[in-house]
């Protein structure tokens, strides 16, 4: 049950927040202002500049997160999502509506060029049409239609291609002749191993008791190596964007010689 004294306390630690952003944001600005950039960088009030500025304090205020949300968070997000869905948006009409839709049918050079755009674009444009009743709650059920067919299509695709790069490309290794050295031998049988320790793992007709149960325990073994690198891999690419951004509010925006 809330105490009569918690919305008082909850205002009182509003207003020290507010406060601490403000301070935050002063603080961000006189640093702007008051940090003698070097000759050769760009001036402060240049397009390149300004730009330095609105970056720099972008990654500081997403990086406040870290302590906890707050409004200018909650701002840097709505404008990083904002600017993504605008470039999207504009990225769609440059590479795929104008070109494929617009031009061929609007600016058609000659009547064959029309008749052949209408006879290669009607379906897809209609299909694409229809994904667009989704915004209307009485006839949204006509993009059931479309969804299904692209859902089709993709799995059409997506289906060979991961046999191919997940099944037929972890087979190769464990299959291929030993040979070549040392070193690209044991490569190889410990590929086999793992492959079929893992296989061995996931196959629950047999009781993993015995030599079954330490076969499957080597699987094991295998899986979490595999998870360990792929966790790591990324770790070091999150750890890599981080050093990133220090790396450019230290040598871009302080202009401190590195």
């Amino acid at each position: 049950m809330a105490t009569p004294n918690e919305p008082e306390d909850f205002t009182t630690r509003q207003v020290i927040e507010t406060a601490v952003l403000v301070a935050c944001a002063l603080g961000f600005l006189v640093a702007c202002v008051a940090i003698p950039w070097p000759k050769g960088a760009p001036a402060k009030l240049s397009k390149e500049g300004i730009g330095i500025f609105v970056a720099a304090g972008l990654t500081l205020i997403i990086y406040s997160f870290l302590y906890r949300d707050n409004p200018l968070f909650k701002f840097a997000e709505s404008l990083y999502v904002g600017a993504t869905l605008g470039y999207g948006a504009v990225m769609t009409w440059y590479l795929s509506l104008k070109p494929e839709v617009v031009d061929p049918l609007v600016f058609a050079p000659h009547r064959a060029a029309l008749v052949n755009a209408l006879l290669h674009r009607t379906v897809p444009i209609f299909l694409g049409l229809l994904l667009l009743t989704r915004l209307s709650r009485k006839h949204g059920w006509l993009s059931r239609y479309a969804v299904t067919i692209m859902v089709g299509w993709g799995a059409g695709i997506g289906i060979p291609i991961v046999i191919h790069t997940y099944i037929l490309k972890q087979l190769e290794p464990a299959v291929r002749p030993l040979g070549g050295g040392f070193f690209p031998i044991l490569g190889s049988l410990v590929i086999l191993a793992g492959t079929v320790a893992v296989l061995f793992y996931f196959f629950f007709s047999v009781e993993h008791k015995g030599p079954a149960g330490a076969v499957s325990r080597v699987g094991i073994w295998f899986l979490m190596l595999s998870f360990g690198a792929s966790f790591g891999y990324t770790v070091m690419g999150r750890v890599s964007l981080l050093i990133g951004r220090v790396m450019f509010l230290l040598r871009d925006w302080l202009q401190v010689k590195l």
